[in-house]
């Protein structure tokens, strides 16, 4: 995957729309007072402050120390930690884990899955969203052919975006049932003319690697061309995402 340099400032300013969707999963989650819940890539750290209003006692870790250094900043009182999806550990175990808007991130969907089912008690319950089969398959679309054209070079993604079948699958290798499994499309608001532009600077790394950086300007003016008739609209930029929301028990 390639490295990814979270600008924690530009993410609350421009893409707040991550954490104010993901109140929805904090609602499907439903925690409560005195539950001990790993809140898993909690970014600055919103959605882990709904969790703890709640009244259970709430957890963050993040893969991005300038993440983890806002959520601190912005509140105090919680724990925050950084920590890599794929190989955190604790001297205790949870009711619940939660994650908005992060597994995409991570390929290796398996270590993770495996990491989750370690964190949990028994009976306790994983509670996901992310991006799933589809997600932003226009931009990604439009971005490889502008690459190819303008530079030809043969680029691709490196998200991870499962069918419902191919997550579940994932799940019940390491012991989570899953209960329930949507996939759905959900397209996302940017913010203005500049938006898609933004998106690709919060975002975009894995869609322009291979491409030089003083050619990136030129690829997302392509891409925007491309995309403007489809995703364009109002005066503002629509990403073109599709989510994928799970519900998991560990036996």
């Amino acid at each position: 995957m390639p490295t990814q340099t979270w600008n924690a400032a530009l993410y609350d300013q421009k893409h707040s729309f991550v954490y104010e969707y993901g109140k929805d999963i904090v609602s499907l989650l439903a925690p409560q007072p005195g539950e001990l819940i790993l809140d898993l890539g909690c970014g600055t750290g919103p959605l882990t402050r709904e969790i703890a209003d709640t009244g259970a006692r709430v957890v963050g870790i993040d893969g991005s120390p300038e993440m983890i250094d806002k959520a601190r900043q912005q509140y105090p009182g919680l724990e925050f930690q950084v920590g890599d999806a794929r190989t955190f550990s604790f001297p205790y175990t949870f009711d619940a884990v939660f994650s908005n808007a992060v597994l995409h991130w991570v390929p290796d969907a398996g270590a993770v899955a495996a990491r989750i089912a370690l964190a949990l008690k028994a009976g306790g319950r994983c509670v996901a969203e992310f991006g799933g089969k589809g997600n932003i398959a226009a931009i990604a679309t439009a971005t490889r052919q502008a690459v190819v054209e303008l530079l030809d070079i043969r680029t691709d993604h490196t998200w991870y975006f499962p069918s419902i079948g191919e997550y579940a699958t994932v799940l019940e290798h390491v012991g989570l049932e899953v209960q329930s499994a949507n996939l759905f499309d959900r397209p996302t608001r940017l913010d203005g003319e500049n938006g898609l532009r933004n998106w690709f600077a919060m975002f975009g790394v894995p869609l322009l690697h291979e491409v030089p950086e003083d050619q990136r300007p030129q690829i997302i003016a392509a891409a925007e061309a491309r995309l403007r008739g489809e995703l364009y609209r109002d005066g503002q930029w629509y990403a073109d995402y599709r989510r994928l929301r799970v519900v998991a028990i560990k036996g």
